[in-house]
């Protein structure tokens, strides 16, 4: 099968059909691969915190390394908007080849970049360069990807085909997690954390060249060289999408009424329930990984059985069932993982329920972008070390002037100290004594400093994760259907992509940095969940009001 130029006889549909199995693994492989390389830096982000944001104090350096994972997402939008008018100008495959390629080589460079230590503000600055340049590939690709493949799809099947490119997402992060947890294996965790944690985004470079030989074999899909041919391609496909209303009201529908729920779904399901697990419950990041790649291949096939499934009901009643069910149960479920991966904090948080009694003004939001202040007031002291810990605290007022108080159950009162009233050199000292009692009296009450895993009721921890990777299944599956069926072929490639993007890079990406940041203010470690609750609700309620169904729609008319 050849290329057509403008002018030149469409290609019958029997010969485009010969080769949709072609289409589907070129598409499906090439964007496995860029998502892989997107997310291996949340699967590492606890390693890249200490290799990158050195600098900083340990609670900084952790949320700047999930803003660095944000930024990614931040710059998905733009990336839609760029090569989504290249894609409507000049055509989805070339298009996407081109993402694919700039997705590789930056994920590359991250492997080779000199840690903090080496080269000092230099090595954050430049992983963030990386992760823009990711963010804005993969804002390109995946609209690209799925245009292409629905525009090869016959009527009738559009969320069947499509959903193959769904589940790329959840494979690249599979992926990822597999060819970590084998380096681990192979090297040790000692040799991991110094050096082998670089391997995985080495060889991301051998399967940019296995993709590009795949994707290489393609031709243009048969919608855009119609297009093309008779003369209807769009010379202005920006203007066209956004600068006149009737389209531009279509992406804003497409983004609250559809992706803004699907992504925070997609995202709790898979890299919170990942953060939640590693970071909040203290679980042993190889058995993480291990349990949920087990929970993720599990859910994985529902992928394609939504899809198929939305060719017959539709697409907008699965993907908003989807959000109403995950956000109703994400509380119990939540629960009910901690007490699964760490019983013993379960059991604690239990018996001896603790409280930070504080004056107000004495706490203050703990983030220091340049790294130079020290929290040193009573209440910092005292929330800073139980944030650490992944310990729940409720927070209650105290009198003016009063020093904050730990109190553990409705035994032991550990008293904080003034640390701003203290020299440098004697404040490092009472912390040091500080965090010995508090730990030792916090360990006396039943908290554990990590999960043992000898304890972890795995079945239970797997059965959890792929209940809420189920959800994700639900909501991803048919979303690439029902956004290239809102809108028209000249304009397809760009109106799609940017409501994908906003969504899944703003709602989506930005949900591991605030739902930490609603924990760490809050002392609650589930109250992070009420971001993508709230955000999936108003999706279900927008969307049920707006958004029409499309699984019927001609692409072509």
């Amino acid at each position: 099968m050849t290329d057509t130029t403008i002018g030149a006889p469409v290609e019958p549909d029997h010969e485009v059909n010969k080769n949709d199995k072609l289409v589907i693994l070129a598409s499906s492989v090439g964007t496995v691969i860029e998502w892989y390389d997107f997310y291996l830096y949340g699967s590492l982000a606890a390693i890249i915190t200490v290799q990158f944001f050195s600098g900083v104090n340990e609670t900084t350096g952790y949320i700047f390394a999930l803003m660095a994972f944000a930024a990614g997402f931040a710059v998905r939008p733009f990336g839609a908007v760029v090569f989504g008018r290249l894609g409507d100008l000049w055509g989805r495959k070339n298009t996407f080849l081109v993402t694919m390629l700039l997705m590789g080589l930056s994920t590359f460079v991250v492997g080779l970049l000199p840690p903090y230590a080496a080269i000092g503000i230099a090595a954050p600055i430049i992983l963030v360069l990386m992760r823009l340049i990711q963010g804005l590939a993969l804002g390109g690709e995946y609209g690209g990807a799925a245009t292409y493949v629905a525009e090869h799809a016959p009527q009738g099947k559009r969320g069947f085909y499509t959903s193959f490119i769904q589940i790329t997402a959840t494979a690249g992060l599979v992926l990822s997690l597999v060819v970590i947890l084998g380096v681990r294996l192979a090297v040790g965790e000692e040799a991991f954390a110094e050096w082998g944690w670089r391997v995985p985004f080495l060889v991301s470079i051998l399967l940019l060249g296995v993709s590009l030989w795949i994707r290489l074999k393609l031709s243009e899909s048969p919608s855009f060289k119609r297009m093309k041919a008779e003369g209807k391609g769009s010379k202005t496909p920006l203007k066209d999408s956004f600068g006149k209303w009737p389209n531009l009201k279509l992406v804003l529908i497409a983004l609250l009424g559809l992706t803004a729920g699907q992504a925070v779904i997609w995202y709790t399901g898979q890299f919170y329930a990942l953060f939640f697990l590693e970071r909040v419950l203290k679980v042993d990041a190889t058995l993480v990984y291990i349990l949920l790649t087990i929970a993720l291949l599990a859910a994985s096939p529902f992928f394609i059985f939504w899809g198929w499934l939305s060719d017959k009901v539709g697409r907008k009643p699965i993907i908003l069932a989807g959000c109403l069910i995950a956000a109703i149960t994400y509380f119990p479920l939540f629960n009910a993982l901690t007490e699964a991966a760490n019983p013993r904090l379960a059991a604690a948080a239990a018996s001896a329920p603790i409280t930070v009694y504080a004056d107000p003004a004495d706490c203050n939001v703990q983030f220091d972008p340049v790294g130079k202040t020290v929290f040193n007031h009573s209440c910092d002291l005292a929330k800073s070390y139980l944030a650490k810990a992944g310990v729940t605290y409720t927070n209650l007022a105290a009198p003016a002037g009063t020093v904050a108080e730990v109190r553990i159950g409705d035994q032991a009162v550990i008293a904080s100290f003034r640390g701003d009233a203290m020299p440098a050199a004697e404040f490092g000292d009472a912390k040091k004594a500080w965090d010995a009692e508090l730990g030792a009296v916090l360990t006396a009450a039943g908290y554990p400093a990590k999960a043992d895993s000898a304890l972890v009721n795995k079945p239970m921890v797997v059965a959890i994760l792929f209940i809420l990777g189920f959800y994700v299944t639900m909501v991803y599956g048919p979303i690439a259907a029902a956004l290239v069926e809102m809108f028209p072929t000249n304009i397809r490639y760009t109106s799609m992509s940017l409501p994908y993007h906003i969504g899944n890079g703003w709602f989506g990406g930005f949900l591991p940095t605030t739902a930490f940041a609603i924990v760490a203010a809050t002392g609650n470690i589930y109250s992070g969940l009420w971001y993508p609750i709230i955000v999936a609700v108003g999706t279900v309620v927008l969307g049920f009001l707006l958004v029409k169904e499309g699984k019927d729609v001609d692409l072509n008319a």
